[in-house]
């Protein structure tokens, strides 16, 4: 049953007027049960003292685009109710003289477009209008004996509106529908959600509860013990099976679904209701029936992908071949389902399959970004909630092709996603960076993260990597960054951060070997162990990252960026530095023994020569400093001030400036370079390449 949330004490505590509507709406969209995230949408009418200081009727009504749950006062639109009620008597309206319309009736063109349903609200007489998408009462709307079944359940109370597109026929049907039947308390809209509303704003939303509730209810008498999508037909394998071929195969599917090379961001959800829709004996014919309400359409597509495997731990190869071939003709199947259907125009999205269902694994959603691809996730699992209730009460139906087409290339649904940030540099891809807690580093995560990027900070310091990563995510929103305790030189746990990265992105397209520590010594003081510990850290270290990205990367065909961070000491002989010095230039040959064997794969590798940044690292805060200083015969707090002066430029070199440089080989402006070395250190004459 959906929960009651109202609280008298924080509702007195609002402003009566905007304020009750703005608390009403983020209490209907915090439960995805009653609202999709982006969905639904709500209304108060009101009288407002104008720009010419007379009193007047207004309506707010949310605002394209925007989502119930988190939307503020800035989210609504105001109306002029006496501009908009005359529109009930036309007979026909097109969907752009609606808009145009609609735009000379806001009191403040500053606020956001009206949404797409405003004369629904507009033609109803009550003060307050909530419009919502319940899994319950979809589940009602979604069954082919969906009205027979109202009548059992609501009796009088209802008013049922067969489906058609939302907009100004809709509207008028249902306040025609409403006036016709004094004793309506609810409008059911096949296929599509609920409306109900209240002379106060509690009213209103305890309305919606209720009804909710009555539905739940009966959905729960009728489905009695019948088995919830015709029984069980595999079981789920084990989590840390399914984890392990998760890491396996996103990777697979990542490059799969990169249709013409624009990649995805790929997400996983293996909950318990999700793996019982995957795992059951209707899921191929109901998965296949269609989308359970409108709104998700432009998110998850028509269907799913469902991937024919019999799950098996040691079966991987079957796997890995059955999504190759489903996403292949899923792709073929969504251009021809689009040429079929196409206005002069339209322009094709991906075709590939934003939902994809793997019995005894579970969900995989795909989308230009990871919040992008959770709420694909987040309206399939109200999907599987919904057919979990039509399949109790009967047949679940949808929108047929042509329904489904008008309104996934609808253009009012899709001017909500213009109003999406536009994509940046590195949006759609993934940065893996080494170090990810250090000056270079962590400056590297922001620079990629500020041009779209996902990014798994990995480091041994885990608690300044979370630090780097919370700040990435407050800053560019939630899920851009993850944190990860990964030694170099540990060969396992560099396939488990891989791994990690894979089930929380879908793979990887660029690293950054920045991992580091520096040693100094005499030559003939340089012990055994100092000389091992370079090696591992920067040589061995650098090889095994760089060959479980190669792998990834191969995997996902889609090519890749690699990113050395070298040294001046890469090309220069430096003094009492041998081991690090020869460690930084077998890194420096390492890559361009990789780039010539990554050309074929699209894998270029590259490497930054930096010196003396000092700024934010914990190398120059370690004994280095002094031993640096000791070399040069200054003391430690010279040292600045002595690189400074050694470089032909005369200048400091920074994080940023080093990140810069790693940037640019990762961009699409390198996109023709591997191999290369680039010098970043002020132009020390000593250590330029000859």
């Amino acid at each position: 049953m959906v929960q009651q949330l109202w609280n008298e004490e924080e509702a007195k505590k609002i402003e009566s007027g905007l304020g009750e509507l703005v608390y009403r709406s983020n209490l209907i969209g915090s439960d995805r049960a009653v609202c999709n995230w982006g969905g639904g949408n709500t209304s108060m009418k009101t009288k407002e003292i104008d720009f010419r200081g007379e009193e007047v009727d207004f309506m707010w009504v949310k605002g394209s685009g925007s989502d119930l749950a988190t939307m503020g006062a800035e989210n609504f639109t105001a109306l002029r109710l006496d501009d908009v009620r005359p529109l009930l008597e036309r007979e026909e309206m097109s969907d752009e003289e609606m808009v145009s319309y609609l735009s000379h009736c806001m009191i403040d063109h500053s606020h956001p477009r009206a949404s797409i349903e405003t004369l629904l609200h507009a033609f109803l007489p009550f003060k307050h209008v909530d419009h919502t998408h319940p899994d319950a009462i979809i589940s009602l709307c979604c069954a082919e004996n969906g009205r027979e079944l109202a009548e059992e359940l609501f009796g009088n109370r209802y008013v049922w509106v067969p489906y058609i597109r939302p907009g100004f026929t809709l509207s008028k049907m249902i306040a025609e529908g409403v006036a016709a039947n004094p004793q309506a308390e609810l409008v059911l809209m096949e296929k599509h959600g609920l409306v109900v509303w209240g002379e106060t704003a509690k009213e209103s939303y305890d309305k919606t509860i209720s009804v909710i509730n009555e539905a739940e209810q009966f959905i729960a008498e009728k489905r009695g013990d019948q088995a919830v999508f015709g029984g069980e037909k595999y079981s789920s394998l084990a989590k840390q099976t399914r984890e392990s071929l998760l890491a396996k195969v996103m990777p697979i599917i990542r490059g799969t679904v990169a249709y013409e090379g624009t990649p995805m961001i790929l997400t996983y959800d293996d909950s318990e209701a999700t793996l019982e829709f995957v795992n059951s004996q209707d899921v191929n014919t109901l998965s296949q029936v269609g989308a359970a309400c409108p709104d998700h359409l432009v998110h998850t597509k028509r269907i799913p992908l469902y991937v024919e495997w019999s799950p098996s731990e040691d079966d991987v190869e079957g796997l890995i071949a059955a999504i190759k071939l489903g996403v292949m003709n899923y792709q073929k199947e969504y251009i021809a389902y689009f040429e079929r259907n196409h206005n002069d125009g339209d322009q094709m999205f991906e075709p590939s399959p934003r939902v994809l269902l793997i019995p005894g694994i579970g969900m995989i959603n795909t989308g230009k970004s990871l919040a992008n691809a959770n709420v694909s996730g987040a309206l399939y699992t109200r999907a599987i909630s919904v057919m979990r209730g039509t399949t109790a009460l009967g047949s679940f139906v949808s929108l047929n092709e042509a329904e489904s087409f008008a309104i996934e290339y609808w253009p009012l649904e899709l001017y909500k996603l213009s109003l999406a940030p536009k994509e940046a540099e590195f949006s759609r891809k993934v940065a893996f960076v080494t170090g990810g807690a250090g000056g270079i580093g962590s400056e590297t995560c922001r620079q990629f993260a500020s041009l779209g990027a996902h990014v798994v900070l990995a480091d041994l310091n885990l608690d300044g990597a979370e630090k780097v990563a919370t700040e990435i995510n407050e800053t560019f929103g939630e899920g851009r960054a993850i944190a990860l305790k990964m030694d170099v030189t540990n060969e396992e746990a560099i396939q488990a951060a891989f791994a990690e990265a894979a089930r929380a992105f879908g793979g990887v397209d660029i690293i950054v070997n920045n991992a580091g520590l520096a040693t100094s010594s005499a030559f003939d003081e340089t012990t055994l162990k100092e000389w091992q510990l370079n090696m591992d850290v920067l040589g061995t270290g650098y090889f095994l990252v760089a060959r479980e990205a190669f792998s990834q990367m191969k995997a996902q065909g889609t090519g890749g960026s690699m990113v050395f961070i070298g040294s001046k000491n890469s090309v220069y002989a430096g003094k009492n530095v041998s081991a690090y010095s020869a460690v930084k230039a077998m890194e420096a040959h390492l890559a361009r023994c990789i780039a010539a064997e990554g050309g074929e794969f699209g894998i270029r590798v590259n490497t930054v020569l930096p010196d003396a940044v000092l700024q934010g690292s914990a190398i120059w805060d370690s004994a280095w400093r002094e031993e640096r200083a000791a070399a040069y015969g200054i003391k430690p707090e010279e040292l600045d001030d002595h690189y400074k002066k050694r470089t032909t430029l005369g200048v400091h070199i920074f994080p940023t400036d080093i990140a810069e440089a790693i940037l640019f080989f990762a961009s699409s402006k390198a996109e023709k370079t591997t191999g290369c070395m680039l010098t970043v250190d002020g132009g020390v004459p000593a250590a330029f390449t000859r």
